[in-house]
C-alpha cells in the first residue's frame, strides 16, 4: 500500500469531522478484529480486577464518592453546582444564598452511613446538618438536628459558611495535588516511591485576555523549571512531565483566528517546548474541543518541525477516542513523527467535551456529530486506537489514560509485553485499580495531576465528575455490589452490536432536533478547513456581483431613476442599485393586493404551507449568495449571515407546520392586505418571518424593506416567486419610510401592519392606522429596548465576560436584543471589568467578509454620527472604561469604535444606543431586586440577561422582570424560532412573539367576520368625547389595580378561584362569566416547555398585560378573560349586577383593588388619559371604535391595544420566554444519562 502524504492524511481527518456514525463504528470493529475467545479472555481478566478491587481496603476516593452520589441523585448535582461556584464567591450575602439554594432542598439524610469511606460519611453528616440548619424542618425524629440548629443560632451564619467552604476545600484536596508546583512535587514523592511518575497540569480556564495568556505562560515556564529538578533519568519515560492547554496560551485560540494564532502562538509554545527538551521531560499538548483540532494539528506540525528538537522524544499529543477522527489523527501523528525521525508520546483518552460537542452541533445545525453518540462506541474506538498505537511503537510511545478495567485488560491482551507503553490515571481516581495492575504486570503508570488553587479546581472537578458520574460509567459502577463484575466490564463490541442501531436514537441528529414540527435549518461547519475552503470558492463570484431592486407590482418591476446601494464596510463598493417606489405605485400595489385577497384567502391551507416550505428550501440552496449579499449590503459577518439564512428558513417551516396543525387556527381566515415593514438589521430573517406569517395566514402582502437594505429583500422576493408565491399576492415597495411607509400605513384599505423598528416609528404608525384604517386592524410591532444583564458574584467571570462581549458587540451591537447596560455586583466588579477590558482588546474590527472579523460596520453614516455623539458626551464626563482603536481601513466605511462606559444607572440613558456601546453599573449584593425594578421603570421590556448560580435568584428575577425574553447564564442574543419566541412588552412591542405559538392567529380573524356571543343587555351612558373624568377616585383605582395585578398574575389557581366566585354572582352574570371561562379552556397559566438544544431549558409563560379597562354591555365576558389571563380590571359602563364581582374579589387576600367599577362613563378622553392602562377591551357594536383607537394612539409611551370582544384570550396576554443554560454549573447530566443507551 502506498504511503499517504501528510496532506492526504490531513484530508482524511477533515473528511471524517462529521461522518456516518454506523459506518465509522463498523470500520473500527473490523480493524479491531478481536476473536471471540480474545474478547472473552479480556472480559474475564477485567472482571477479576473488579472483584479484587471490591475486596481492597481503599478502592479510591472518586469511586467511593460516586458510588454514593451518582448523577442520578439531586444531591450529586447539587454538590457539583455548589463546588463549581462556592469558593469564588467573595461576599457573605451571595455565599449564604448559594448554600441555602444548593444544600437545603437536597435529601442528604438518606446517604448517611451508606458509604464505607470515612471521608464520604463525614461529608454526608456535615451536609445533612447544614441542610437542616438552612431550611429547618419540623420533624420530631430529628431532635439532634434541632439541638444543633439552636447551636448554630447562637454562633451565627459564619459557622455554616466556614464549614461548607472547608468541606469543599477538603473535597478539592482529594483531586488537586498541590496549590503550586512545589507543593505538588513534594506530595508526589509518596506515589513516586511506589513506582508512579507524574504529568502536571496547571489548572485554569481558557485565556480570555492577553494578560491571562501571559500569566498562564509564566506559570507553565516556572513549572517546567521546577519539574526539571526531578528529571534525573536519561530515560524520558521515567521523568515527570507537564501538560499544556493551547487555549490557555492564546486568548483567541479558535479556527477563525488561524493566521493570527499561528503567528503568535507557535513561537510562544516553542519556547516552552525547548525548555522541556533541555530538561529531558515530557511535554504534552492537551486535547480540546472538536472545532480546535485542526488548528492544534497546524501548531503541532509547525513546532515539531524545528530541527533543534532532534534527539528529544518527549513531545506529546493527547488524542480523544470519542470522535470518528481519532484513528486518522493517529495515522497523521505517526507519519509526522516518521518524517522528522522522532518518537512522540500519544496519550489516548476517552474524551472530555462530549456533552459540549453534542450541544454545539445541534445549535449550529451540522449534518451530524463530531463524537459518537453511545458510550460503547467510544469504548470500541478506544480499543481500536489502542491497537493502532501498539503497532506504531517505532515512532510513538503510547500512553493509555483510563480508569476502566476492561480497557486496561484489552491493552494488556493486545500488547507484546509492557515495555513499549504506559498507563495513566488522574490524581484522586483509579488508585486501587492501577495499584493492582502495576502489582500484577510491573508496567509503568503515570498520574495526571492538577496543580492550582482550589478556585481553579472547580471547573476541572465538575468535568471529571461528569465524565465519570453517568450511571453506566465504570468508575460509578465499580464498587456497586448490585452490579455483577461481568456487567461492569462487559465487552463494548457485543454491547454495541446488541443495540437496535449503532447511532443512539435518544439523541436526535441536529436536522431532526425539532421533529416532527420542522426540520432544523442547515448550518455550515466552518471549523472544518475543507468546508471553509469550498465555501470561499463558491462565494467568490459574489464579491463583485451587482444586484438590483425596484418596486414589484403584480409581478412586474417598475421603471424609474435608480440610486446606488453601497457597502457599509467600504463605501467605495457599489453592491447594486435600487429604484424607489412612488406614491402612485403605493396606491397601485394596494389596489392589486385588495383584488387578490379573496382568492388567496380561499387557497387551501396545505397549499399555502407547502409554498412556505419551498421558500425555505430555496433559501438554503442559495445560502451562499444570500450570505454574500448580507455581508456586502448589511455588513453581516459570516456567522451572522448563516444564522440569518437559517432563521429565515426556520420561520417558513415553523409557520407552515403551525398552519397545518394548530387547532386554534381552525375556523380562522386571512384578514386582507397586510403591510410588512422590516428593519435593516435583519433584512432577510425578519423580512421573511413577517411575510411568511401573513401569507400562510391567508393575507396578501405588500412588503416594505428598510431603505438601507432593498437588495436582499428583492432577492428574497425573487426566491419566493420561484417557490410559487403568486405575483399578485406578494408585492415589494422599496423606498423611503417617510414616503412609502407612511403612505402604506395610512391607507384605509389595509387590514393590518407588521412592523419591526424603533419605538418612535411604531407610535407614528399606530396614529396613522388609527386615523385611517379599520379600527380592528392589528398593529404587530416589535420595537427597541434598553436591554440589561445582571451579573452577581456567584457567576463565573470567564463565562460572564464571554457572554457580555457577544451580547454587546456581536453584529456591531445592532441587534434588537443586544446588551446595552451591564449591572455587575460591586464585590466582583473590578475583576469582571478588568477581564472585560482585556477581552474587548482582543476583538478584531474590519470588513466582515473576512471570517476573522468580530465587529463590522454600523449601517450608515447617520447611525455612526449619532453613536459617536453619545460616546463623546460620556468621554467628556470621564466615564470611559475602554474604547478600541479603529483600523486604518475603517476610514472607507461606517465603523464605530466599540466602547464601554461607566454610568450611574440605566435611567441615565434617555434612549437606546443602537451600536457597539456598553454601559456598566455596579450594585450591592442585596440590591438585585431593586435593580430589576429600575430596569422595569424604563418602560422597555425586550431582553434581559442574568448570570448567577443561585437558582432562587433566577426565580425571583423571573417573577419581577417585565421582559419578553430572559436569558440565564448565556448570552442574550440569537433567539431561535420556536425555541425562544421573540418579542417584548411595554415600549418594546405589542406582541405576540415572532416564532411563537400565538403569532399566526393575530394575522387572522374568525371566518365570516365577528361571531361573538350575544351581550347581556343593560342601559348605559356612552359618555361624551369631551368629558374629562380623570378624578382622584379613578387615579386611585388605577394605582390599586396595578399594585394588585402582580400578585394575581403569579397565582396559577385563577380559573378555579374565578369559577368559585362566579357562583356567588347574579345568575345571568354568573352564566356568562362561567361560559367565557369554559370557552377559554385551552388557556393555561402553566409554563410550556419548548423543544430546544440539549443543555438548555426553554420555557414560554403567559402573563397578564397589566390593567385592562373593560367596558360596555359585554364587560362581564371581557372581564372574565382579562382576569383569567392574569390582568387587573377596571369596569366602565356596566350594570350594577357586576358590583358583586368587585365585592367578592376584594374579599380574597391580597386582591383588594384587582377589580374596580369606575363611576365615570367611558369616553375617549378617559381612555387617552387613564394611567397604568395596558389595554382597552370594548363590547362589539356599542362604541365608536375609531374614536377609541385614536384616543389610545394619542397616548404617550407604550402602544396600548384596542381589544374588541371576548372571542379569544390571546390579545389579553403578554408572553415571556425564559432560556437557561443548564450546563453552566452542573453540566449536562440529562444528556449523559442518554449516553448510557
Amino acid at each position: 500500500m502506498a504511503v499517504k502524504s501528510l496532506q492526504r492524511l490531513r484530508d482524511d481527518i477533515r473528511l471524517h469531522y462529521i461522518t456516518n456514525e454506523a459506518a465509522a463504528v463498523h470500520r473500527l470493529i473490523d480493524f479491531l478484529d478481536l476473536p471471540d475467545e480474545a474478547r472473552a479472555a479480556i472480559a474475564a481478566s477485567a472482571a477479576a480486577l473488579v472483584s479484587e478491587l471490591r475486596r481492597a481496603d481503599s478502592p479510591g476516593v472518586m469511586e467511593t464518592f460516586l458510588s454514593e452520589y451518582g448523577l442520578s441523585t439531586d444531591e450529586g448535582v447539587a454538590l457539583m453546582c455548589l463546588a463549581e461556584a462556592l469558593l469564588r464567591v467573595p461576599d457573605e450575602t451571595t455565599m449564604d444564598a448559594l448554600i441555602s439554594d444548593k444544600i437545603a432542598p437536597a435529601d442528604w439524610s438518606k446517604h448517611l452511613g451508606h458509604s464505607a469511606s470515612p471521608l464520604v460519611n463525614a461529608s454526608t453528616w456535615g451536609l445533612m446538618l447544614t441542610g437542616k440548619v438552612v431550611h429547618p424542618r419540623g420533624d420530631a425524629a430529628l431532635d439532634v438536628v434541632g439541638q444543633l440548629r439552636r447551636l448554630v443560632k447562637r454562633v451565627g451564619e459564619p459557622v455554616i459558611r466556614t464549614a461548607v467552604a472547608q468541606s469543599m476545600k477538603i473535597l478539592g484536596h482529594q483531586f488537586v495535588l498541590g496549590r503550586n508546583i512545589q507543593e505538588a512535587m513534594a506530595r508526589a514523592r509518596g506515589m513516586e516511591a511506589k513506582g508512579y511518575s507524574y504529568s502536571y497540569d496547571m489548572l485554569g480556564e481558557a485565556a480570555r485576555t492577553a494578560a491571562d495568556a501571559q500569566r498562564y505562560f509564566m506559570a507553565y515556564s516556572k513549572a517546567i523549571s521546577s519539574i526539571s529538578e526531578n528529571s534525573q533519568s536519561t530515560d524520558i519515560r521515567m521523568n515527570p512531565g507537564i501538560s499544556v492547554k493551547l487555549s490557555a496560551l492564546h486568548p483567541r485560540y479558535e479556527y477563525a483566528q488561524r493566521d493570527r494564532v499561528l503567528h503568535e502562538l507557535v513561537p510562544r509554545l516553542s519556547s516552552l517546548v525547548f525548555q522541556a527538551k533541555n530538561a529531558n521531560m515530557g511535554f504534552n499538548i492537551d486535547a480540546e474541543e472538536a472545532d480546535r483540532l485542526d488548528l492544534s494539528l497546524d501548531i503541532i506540525e509547525a513546532v515539531l518541525a524545528s530541527p533543534d528538537l532532534k534527539g528529544w522524544d518527549g513531545f506529546g499529543v493527547v488524542v480523544q477516542a470519542y470522535g470518528p477522527r481519532a484513528s486518522y489523527v493517529l495515522d497523521w501523528l505517526h507519519a509526522l513523527a516518521r518524517k522528522h525521525n522522532r518518537k512522540i508520546m500519544v496519550r489516548l483518552v476517552k474524551g472530555a467535551y462530549w456533552d459540549t460537542e453534542i450541544k454545539l452541533a445541534q445549535v449550529m445545525g451540522y449534518d451530524g456529530y463530531p463524537v459518537f453518540t453511545r458510550k460503547a462506541a467510544t469504548d470500541v474506538s478506544y480499543l481500536a486506537c489502542a491497537k493502532k498505537l501498539l503497532n506504531m511503537t517505532d515512532h510513538i510511545y503510547p500512553q493509555f489514560a483510563t480508569h476502566n478495567a476492561h480497557s486496561i485488560a484489552a491493552v494488556l491482551q493486545m500488547a507484546d509485553g509492557v515495555e513499549d507503553f504506559e498507563f495513566q490515571r488522574l490524581h484522586g481516581m483509579g488508585e486501587g485499580l492501577h495499584d493492582l495492575v502495576m502489582k500484577q504486570h510491573r508496567n509503568r503508570c503515570r498520574i495526571y495531576a492538577p496543580v492550582g488553587v482550589h478556585e481553579d479546581l472547580l471547573a476541572y472537578l465538575v468535568r471529571r465528575l461528569l465524565e465519570n458520574g453517568a450511571n453506566s460509567s465504570f468508575v460509578n459502577q465499580v464498587l456497586d455490589e448490585k452490579v455483577p463484575p461481568e456487567q461492569v466490564v462487559r465487552d463494548p463490541v457485543s454491547t454495541l452490536l446488541g443495540y437496535p442501531a449503532i447511532r443512539n436514537d435518544r439523541i436526535p441528529l441536529p436536522a431532526d432536533l425539532y421533529a416532527p414540527v420542522r426540520r432544523n435549518s442547515a448550518g455550515i461547519n466552518f471549523p472544518n478547513p475543507s468546508v471553509l475552503k469550498a465555501f470561499d470558492k463558491a462565494r467568490q463570484p459574489f464579491a463583485t456581483a451587482g444586484w438590483q431592486a425596484a418596486p414589484l407590482i403584480g409581478g412586474k418591476a417598475a421603471k424609474g431613476k435608480a440610486h446606488d446601494v453601497r457597502n457599509p464596510s467600504d463605501r467605495r463598493d457599489i453592491v447594486g442599485s435600487c429604484v424607489d417606489a412612488t406614491a402612485e405605485q403605493v396606491a397601485e400595489a394596494v389596489r392589486n393586493a385588495v383584488a387578490a385577497s379573496p382568492a388567496w384567502r380561499k387557497t387551501p391551507e396545505e397549499e399555502r404551507a407547502t409554498l412556505l416550505e419551498r421558500v425555505a428550501d430555496l433559501y438554503e440552496e442559495n445560502r451562499i449568495e444570500l450570505m454574500a449579499l448580507l455581508s456586502r449590503e448589511a455588513g453581516k459577518s459570516l456567522l451572522d449571515g448563516i444564522s440569518e439564512v437559517r432563521e429565515a428558513a426556520d420561520f417558513c417551516r415553523y409557520y407552515a407546520h403551525q398552519m397545518r396543525t394548530d387547532p386554534r387556527l381552525a375556523g380562522q381566515e386571512g384578514r386582507g392586505v397586510f403591510i410588512c415593514i422590516s428593519p435593516w438589521n435583519f433584512p432577510l430573517a425578519i423580512f421573511t418571518g413577517q411575510i411568511a406569517a401573513a401569507l400562510v395566514g391567508g393575507n396578501t402582502v405588500i412588503a416594505k424593506p428598510a431603505e438601507q437594505t432593498p437588495l436582499i429583500a428583492a432577492r428574497a422576493v425573487a426566491l419566493m416567486r420561484e417557490a410559487g408565491i403568486p405575483d399578485e399576492v406578494l408585492q415589494l415597495l422599496p423606498g423611503d419610510g417617510a414616503v412609502v411607509g407612511a403612505a402604506l400605513v395610512s391607507h384605509p384599505e389595509i387590514a393590518g401592519v407588521c412592523f419591526t423598528g424603533s419605538t418612535e416609528t411604531a407610535q407614528r404608525i399606530a396614529r396613522a392606522m388609527a386615523d385611517n384604517a379599520d379600527p380592528e386592524a392589528p398593529l404587530i410591532a416589535e420595537t427597541g429596548g434598553l436591554n440589561a444583564m445582571i451579573v452577581d458574584s456567584s457567576a463565573l467571570p470567564e463565562q460572564a465576560v464571554r457572554d457580555i462581549v457577544a451580547s454587546a458587540f456581536q453584529s456591531a451591537g445592532q441587534r434588537c436584543s443586544a446588551l446595552r447596560v451591564l449591572y455587575v455586583q460591586e464585590d466582583v466588579a473590578d475583576k469582571v471589568i478588568r477581564m472585560l477590558d482585556g477581552a474587548m482588546s482582543e476583538l478584531k474590527i474590519g470588513n466582515p467578509w473576512d471570517i476573522s472579523v468580530d465587529v463590522g460596520p454600523v449601517i450608515d453614516a447617520e447611525a455612526k454620527e449619532m453613536i459617536e455623539a453619545h460616546s463623546a458626551r460620556l468621554e467628556a464626563a470621564g466615564q470611559l472604561i475602554r474604547k478600541l482603536p479603529l483600523p486604518a481601513a475603517a476610514d472607507d466605511g461606517c465603523f464605530v469604535a466599540p466602547a464601554a462606559y461607566r454610568i450611574d444607572g440605566i435611567d441615565a440613558l434617555e434612549r437606546e444606543i443602537f451600536g457597539p456601546i456598553l454601559h456598566v453599573v455596579s450594585f450591592r449584593a442585596e440590591e438585585v431586586n431593586a435593580v430589576v425594578g429600575r430596569i422595569n421603570a424604563t418602560g422597555y421590556g425586550l431582553t434581559m440577561g442574568l448570570h448567577t448560580r443561585v437558582d432562587t435568584r433566577v426565580q425571583e428575577v423571573c417573577d419581577r422582570a417585565h421582559v419578553g425574553n430572559l436569558y440565564v447564564n448565556r448570552n442574550q442574543i440569537g433567539a431561535v424560532v420556536g425555541v425562544q419566541p421573540f418579542g417584548g412588552e411595554g415600549l418594546s412591542g405589542t406582541g405576540p412573539k415572532a416564532g411563537g405559538p400565538l403569532y399566526l392567529r393575530r394575522f387572522m380573524r374568525r371566518s365570516g367576520g365577528d361571531q361573538s356571543a350575544p351581550a347581556i343587555k343593560v342601559s348605559v351612558s356612552a359618555g361624551k368625547a369631551t368629558d374629562r373624568v380623570l378624578t382622584a377616585a379613578t387615579l386611585t383605582a388605577a394605582k390599586a389595580a396595578e399594585a394588585a395585578q402582580g400578585l394575581w398574575d403569579r397565582r396559577e389557581d385563577r380559573a378555579q378561584l374565578l369559577k368559585k366566585l362566579a357562583a356567588r354572582l347574579d345568575k345571568d352574570v354568573a352564566a356568562a362569566f362561567t361560559a367565557t371561562l369554559d370557552a377559554a379552556a385551552d388557556y393555561s397559566p402553566q409554563p410550556t416547555d419548548l423543544t430546544g438544544p440539549t443543555g438548555e431549558s426553554n420555557r414560554l409563560s403567559l402573563h397578564g398585560r397589566g390593567v385592562i379597562l373593560c367596558a360596555g354591555e359585554d364587560a362581564v365576558r371581557l372581564a372574565a378573560l382579562a382576569l383569567l389571563t392574569g390582568n387587573a380590571v377596571l369596569l366602565a359602563d356596566v350594570s350594577a349586577s357586576l358590583a358583586a364581582l368587585v365585592t367578592e374579589m376584594s374579599k380574597e387576600k391580597g386582591l383588594s383593588g384587582l377589580v374596580t367599577r369606575l363611576d365615570a362613563a367611558l369616553t375617549p378622553a378617559l381612555a387617552q388619559e387613564m394611567p397604568h392602562l395596558a389595554a382597552l377591551a370594548l363590547t362589539p357594536g356599542q362604541y365608536d371604535l375609531g374614536a377609541y383607537r385614536r384616543a389610545l394612539a394619542g397616548r404617550d409611551g407604550a402602544i396600548v391595544p384596542l381589544i374588541v370582544g371576548a372571542e379569544m384570550w390571546e390579545p389579553y396576554v403578554a408572553e415571556r420566554a425564559l432560556c437557561i443554560d443548564t450546563t453552566a454549573s452542573g453540566g449536562n447530566t440529562r444528556l449523559l444519562a442518554a449516553n448510557e443507551a
